[in-house]
């Protein structure tokens, strides 16, 4: 799969859509800067769920990989 097939904004929004499944605490603002501030993005996850940096990339990683979308799949 090609760099243009994964950054659509239908995977875009997939992937946000998991995250929203995932982690219910999150705003919308929180989820929007995954793209653009994933440090913030990451201590928001930190901040809501008690999750280490480590555990939060973890479990993005594979919420990617679920959809198909995201950087786990730009790499395959």
């Amino acid at each position: 799969m090609n760099k243009e097939q994964t950054n659509t904004p239908e995977n875009s929004a997939k992937l946000k859509g998991k995250f929203k499944e995932t982690w219910s605490k999150l705003s919308d603002s929180d989820i929007a800067l995954y793209s653009d501030k994933r440090e913030q993005f990451l201590g928001k996850l930190k901040e809501h769920y008690s999750l280490s940096k480590e555990d939060a990339e973890k479990k993005i990683k594979s919420l990617e990989e679920s959809c198909g979308c995201g950087s786990a799949a730009k790499a395959a």
